[in-house]
Formats: structure tokens, sequence, C-alpha cells
């Protein structure tokens, strides 16, 4: 199911599945920000990531012992949330842990994801509590995609955008594996004047560029329109994640946050020692917001 929210600004659009974000639209001339999930280049539009972001090596990992087996980027993307409508700008999601989360991911737990609208905004507030006995590691990620073009001029092409980082930054890019996973190496990934990445579809050949040492404002701007998208995330969003399709001439790009990163290329993660998982306690709750805001 669809629930729609909306404020004088923007109108959004959330659906149930994954608690996925469906639209982002202007009400002043019916912009819309996000991509609309065209499957010839990806059937997504804005993933939630649980408990893992990216890829596991051969789909699964150990925990005490025991071998378990997750899809790529955690099992809420595939899952039904309720949903409580809390107010015409304001929608939350839940999921609690069940048989079916049990089999991939051995702890009872409880996601919430709650969208609010603050003007030209939307806020994810994600919580996370804990309802098992034992310490419990995950990670947290965001996938929206956002569509390349964003103006209305016909003469606009995916070349005439760029990313903007603010502040100005040196980020590390990590060295993806040909199968997509992490290696233990980073290069040195210069922008132009600290700030400025120009898009171009040839920088996606590798699949996703995997950026550390990153600032948390980073924006989707065009030479030729006024427009843009602006995402600012927590300081434990420590990774930025840039792409589309490998490959083709997709009109759009994703600007992913995570929190943590795929396997190591040839090696099955323990799940307790996983790089940059987050350990909470038993019976804790954890919180992170980030926002998307389009102007």
């Amino acid at each position: 199911m669809i629930y729609n929210i909306y404020n004088e600004f923007i109108e959004v659009s959330v659906s149930d599945a994954g608690a996925e974000l469906m639209s982002v639209k202007s009400r002043k001339d019916g912009t819309e920000y996000l991509w609309q999930g065209n499957p010839e280049f990806w059937g997504g539009r804005a993933y939630n990531l649980f408990p893992i972001c990216g890829r596991l090596t051969e789909g699964k990992y150990t925990y005490e012992g025991k071998t378990y087996e997750m899809n790529l980027h955690g099992f809420v993307r595939k899952s039904v949330l309720s949903a409580t409508v809390l107010a015409c700008d304001k929608v939350e999601f839940s999921l609690r842990s069940d048989e079916r989360t049990l089999s991939m991911y051995p702890f009872d737990f409880e996601y919430r994801i709650r969208y609010t609208l603050v003007k030209n905004t939307v806020r994810m507030e994600i919580s996370v509590l804990n309802l098992s006995q034992k310490t419990m590691p995950f990670a947290i990620g965001g996938h929206p995609g956002f569509n390349v073009p964003l103006g209305e001029g016909k003469d606009e092409t995916f070349e005439d955008y760029y990313i903007e980082f603010s502040p100005a930054c040196s980020p590390d890019a990590i060295y993806m594996s040909d199968t997509c996973y992490t290696t233990r190496r980073t290069d040195a990934f210069p922008l132009e004047n600290g700030r400025i990445l120009p898009l171009r579809h040839d920088l996606f050949d590798r699949d996703a560029i995997v950026l550390e040492n990153v600032s948390h404002k980073v924006s989707l701007r065009g030479k030729k329109t006024s427009k843009c998208v602006t995402v600012e995330t927590p300081d434990a969003m420590k990774y930025l994640a840039i792409w589309h399709a490998p490959r083709k001439a997709a009109p759009y790009v994703a600007l992913e946050p995570w929190t943590s990163v795929p396997a190591y290329d040839g090696e099955i993660d323990d799940l307790s020692s996983k790089r940059d998982m987050t350990q909470l306690s038993p019976l804790a709750s954890y919180e992170l917001t980030w926002t998307i805001t389009v102007e």
C-alpha cells in the first residue's frame, strides 16, 4: 500500500513494501525529484538498508558458529512494514523480528523509520531496538535515486550535472573488486576545488563509487537549472556510495549514505567482527536521522 504525506512545499509517497520512498514532488511546479524505477536501468527507487549495507560474500555470513544467508542490502527492502499515519506530513513504518527474519538474522529487534516533512525537506528518523539478551551488530543505509536531468530544459544532459560536497573535503575511494566487493586498498579521490564531482556515465562502469572521509552534505546540481537535491547525514553514516546501473546511459544517480560497507572480496564475514557494524547492547535502542532537501 502507498501512503501519501504532504505540506505546502512538497508531497511524498512511501510504500509499506520496504518503507520505500516512491515519489518526492514539488507542489509548486510538480517536479519529480525521485527516480521512478524504470526497470530498463534499475527497478528500485530508494531502498532502506538494514541490517547490512552491500553484498555478503557468497550471500552468507557466520555468527556464533552458524552460517546464515542474507540478500544484498539486507531484508528490510524485501519486507512489508506496518504503517501508522501520524499527521498529514508524517508517517511511520515498523518491522518486528519474526520467524522469517530470525532465519536470516538471529536477533529479536524492532526497526522503525519515520518520514516527516519540514518545509522542502524529508526527514528519515530511524530507530532500532535490540530486544535480544545479546549484543546485536547491524548497519543502516539509504539508497535513494534522483532523476538526472532535474530541470525541464530539453537541452539538458547527464553531463550538465555535478555533485557538490560541503564543506570541501579530500575523500578516499575504496577500491572495489570486479565482483563489487570491498578490498583493503583505498585511493585518493580528488574533487575539483575539493568540492565538485562532474557527472559522466563512465564513472560507473565498475559499479558504485564508495567514498570515505567525505562531507556529510552533498548536493546534486545542474549547470542549466536552479533545481537541486541535497542529502545531509550524521557522522555515523561515514560512507557515501554514488551509483547508477553500470555501463548504461542511465538517467539518474543514487546518493547512498551507509554506516558500513560490503564484505571484503572472497572473505565470509563473521557478523560480530564485520567492518564498522554498530554494536547495540541488549535491550538498548539506537537512533539516526538523515534528510533529503529539494529545491
